[in-house]
């Protein structure tokens, strides 16, 4: 039986499918990102300028913001943006920095689920509730967490397939860069 999953076109297509499915998530945080900032500049504009406020673009602009942050998780975690000492891991050989950043994604994945099922919980608990300023039911605003918990997961996985597939030389090389 030969296993068809190794050979390089099938490789090649799934880093090919990956990278068209990053390009869309990154693009959902950049549009919200962009349509956050215009808001934001907007209702600056119009409290300052005319005196007019609306509680309702204010509590979407705070759900929008908590959105940006939580959808940026699993793309820093791909793009490799989280935190690391590097002076300590620069001057590690090849083989520890390969252990350690295994270490670090299984430790980032066991904080991560943590935070999707308390999320979980929370939107379960408070979800129910209409919000002040939009009058939605507030699992539409605390959903995000869990949602953003799971793809941030599901991102975590990938960088440790990466780093458990990838020789240690070549983990060195691309910290590097």
């Amino acid at each position: 039986m030969r296993h068809v999953l190794y050979t390089g076109g099938t490789v090649d297509r799934i880093k090919k499918i990956g990278k068209s499915v990053f390009t869309i998530y990154f693009d959902i945080g950049v549009v919200a990102l962009a349509i956050l900032a215009i808001l934001v500049c907007f209702a600056v504009i119009m409290r300052y300028f005319f005196s007019i406020s609306w509680k309702e673009l204010s509590e979407f602009n705070v759900t929008l913001f908590a959105f940006t942050t939580f959808w940026g998780m699993g793309i820093n975690v791909i793009k490799g943006e989280h935190v690391t000492i590097d002076i300590l891991y620069n001057a590690l050989s090849p083989l520890l920095k390969k252990i350690i950043s295994i270490l670090d994604y299984l430790i980032m994945l066991v904080v991560d689920l943590v935070f999707a099922w308390q999320g979980i919980g929370y939107v379960k608990m408070a979800g129910k509730q209409l919000s002040m300023g939009m009058e939605i039911p507030m699992k539409f605003m605390y959903g995000i967490m869990p949602v953003s918990g799971f793809i941030c997961a599901v991102c975590i996985v990938i960088k440790l397939i990466e780093y458990v597939l990838t020789d240690a030389k070549s983990i060195e090389e691309g910290r590097e860069q």
